[in-house]
């Protein structure tokens, strides 16, 4: 019986660890285009210096 239940804590604790792992990776994901849109639309805003 208590094989059973360390294996499922320990079980618990890998998911839990993965969970946290792809909630990181997600979030890095998440800025990086965040990141990049923001750079695409500097990029897009018209050069006021140009039409002067």
């Amino acid at each position: 019986m208590s094989e059973d239940k360390s294996d499922k804590s320990s079980r618990e604790e890998r998911l839990a660890a993965k969970l946290r792992e792809n909630l990181r990776r997600r979030k890095a994901q998440g800025r990086e285009i965040r990141e990049e849109t923001r750079d695409s639309q500097v990029e897009d805003l018209p050069n006021r210096q140009a039409d002067s």
